[in-house]
């Protein structure tokens, strides 16, 4: 399923093939929680800005509109018109985000809906139910993921508590799989690795969860508080201890700078809020740095956001002219902005890809991040 076409040190350009079709890696996933995009923009805009993978949240779906409701619809692919893959998260880091509202369990964790309050459970079983409902491509399995700083010997205990987990929701796959009225009966499934900034356990883990035969692995619990640094540092200390032919997924990571660094040293699937939230906010990503559309020198601004942008904003508006719709709060300003950031993302992802195709990824690399105005760290 996962075949590595070419390396440079540790950066990876691969090929992951799936039941909706072949994703080209290293890859940037366009969050759409709620099998929609903030910001105004639906699957027909995915496909014209380039997306290669959605992905949607097990928890809001559960609670809006139900998985069950999905189900009965035709899975998330016919609810919401797209036709290539789909990566369901398992709900973990929403649930465990609401620490006044939750109960840790073996069994699982007992919380209080975040909308109007009414008792859930989600465990293993649960996770693996509800994304079976919605029919993604990927399901993520259910792990805590507890803060990054947090004590070792809770990080500790909960990454064992997190293995555990990980079994139950392969055998609860492997029977949902098999059922008559699973809508995706080729379902995958990747494990999450955890254990905060510490690498004896991240390491560990790393080897505890290689065990299972799994489509793929991610590392979860970064980019929650912790330097740059620390963070890449986990990610060369961890990484080589996970099934070198089996994809890796650096999950809610991040800014641009982020995403270079991080293929770097070996991974290959992303995703991030950043790019649709800070669109919504009149911040937008180009090869020189993010700019705030709302600064008063781009009044009379006529050029696009970026010279050579094949995006919708670019292609067609100008810097003014965005900016006027932001001063008067029109909704085309937040949909033109997230346009452009997830165009720009999916556009820097293919640029990596064909850096690793060149096998200049190195040099690659750093040139952007200075041309950006950020710090290497490779």
């Amino acid at each position: 399923m996962f075949k590595i076409l070419k390396t440079e040190g540790r950066a990876r350009r691969g090929r992951f093939e799936t039941v909706h079709g072949t994703v080209e890696t290293p890859v940037f996933m366009n969050v759409g929680t709620l099998a929609a995009i903030k910001g105004a923009v639906s699957a027909l805009d995915l496909k014209e800005i380039g997306t290669q993978v959605e992905l949607s949240n097990t928890y809001h779906l559960h609670l809006r509109p139900g998985d069950e409701v999905v189900k009965k619809m035709g899975g998330l692919h016919k609810f919401m018109n797209w036709d290539k893959p789909i990566l369901t998260d398992s709900g973990g880091f929403q649930v465990f985000s609401l620490t006044s509202l939750r109960k840790i369990k073996e069994e699982g964790v007992y919380f209080n809906s975040h909308i109007d309050g009414h008792k859930i459970f989600m465990g293993p079983e649960e996770s693996m139910t509800i994304q079976s409902n919605l029919a993604s491509t990927i399901a993520m399995a259910f792990d805590e993921c507890p803060s990054s700083v947090a004590d070792k010997s809770y990080i500790d205990a909960s990454v064992s508590r997190t293995t555990r987990w990980l079994e139950r929701c392969r055998n609860k796959m492997t029977e949902l799989n098999q059922r008559e009225d699973t809508i995706n009966p080729h379902q995958m499934l990747f494990g999450i690795n955890q254990g905060g900034i510490y690498e004896d356990i991240r390491i560990r883990h790393a080897k505890e969860i290689s065990s299972f035969d799994l489509d793929g692995f991610a590392i979860g619990g970064l980019a929650v508080g912790e330097s740059h640094a620390e963070m890449y540092r986990i990610l060369e200390e961890t990484i080589p201890y996970l099934p070198k032919e089996k994809p890796v997924y650096l999950m809610g990571v991040g800014t641009p700078e982020n995403v270079l660094e991080s293929v770097w040293r070996g991974v290959d699937f992303f995703d991030c809020v950043l790019p649709a939230r800070n669109g919504r906010h009149g911040n937008l990503y180009t090869h020189f740095g993010k700019i705030n559309i709302l600064n008063a020198k781009y009044e009379l601004d006529d050029s696009p956001v970026e010279e050579g942008c094949g995006c919708p904003l670019c292609r067609n508006f100008s810097r003014a002219y965005l900016r006027h719709l932001f001063k008067a709060k029109e909704m085309l300003a937040m949909r033109l902005s997230v346009l452009h950031n997830l165009y720009f993302y999916n556009k820097l992802t293919e640029e990596i890809r064909n850096a690793l195709d060149r096998g200049n990824y190195e040099s690659f690399m750093k040139d952007t991040i200075i041309n950006m105005g950020g710090k290497c760290y490779g």
